[in-house]
């Protein structure tokens, strides 16, 4: 699946927590700083914020700023386990509907909302703090390509290029970057 320079989805949740737990609550708005990520959030800031890459090395630079998510996977997860899944509760920052977050290739630009710009550094590693969360709904969201290779639907991760303040219903843009794309890796 690709997806096509200039889509346009929407927000339809932010949410954000200013300690490490794994589920955000919506607001109805949050601040997207340029370089820092989410104001006032736990993941917020230059160098890695998560605490299983801040204990390996914390002087790496944070790839994971901003986690954003599909909304059509919240609704297929509800549909297959029973079990509905709010925006927010997978730890994602910014929920979206109407754009193929994970088609997009790394160093993509999402423009969300008047103003703000994030770029697209990858997909989100999904933990074992999922199935904490809902027992098995880990397996819902990583699972096997028919080569093998994992597959990651938990969401993608970016920086923040261009701040400003996200609210439920503003639009998403995408620019695709130019030259050949690169498919999104782990980050």
């Amino acid at each position: 699946m690709s997806v096509r320079d200039g889509a346009t989805g929407r927000i339809t949740a932010v949410s954000s927590d200013g300690t490490h737990r794994f589920s955000k609550p919506n607001r109805a708005g949050i601040t997207l700083l340029a370089g820092l990520g989410v104001a006032g959030d736990a993941h917020a800031g230059v160098t890695v914020q998560h605490r299983s890459r801040v204990a390996r090395d914390p002087s790496q630079p944070n790839l994971r700023q901003v986690h954003l998510l599909a909304g059509e996977l919240l609704a297929e997860l509800a549909a297959a386990t029973g079990h509905p899944v709010a925006p927010g509760e997978l730890g994602e920052n910014v929920t979206t509907y109407g754009v193929d977050l994970l088609a997009l290739p790394t160093g993509a630009l999402l423009r969300l909302g008047p103003e703000a710009v994030v770029e697209v550094t990858g997909l989100r590693n999904p933990c074992l703090q999922i199935d904490a969360f809902q027992e098995g709904l880990l397996r819902r969201v990583v699972g096997r390509a028919p080569d093998g290779s994992v597959v990651r639907r938990a969401g993608i991760m970016g920086v923040v290029r261009t701040g400003g303040t996200l609210r439920p219903g503003d639009p998403v843009g995408v620019e695709l970057p130019a030259g050949e794309h690169r498919p999104l890796e782990r980050v």
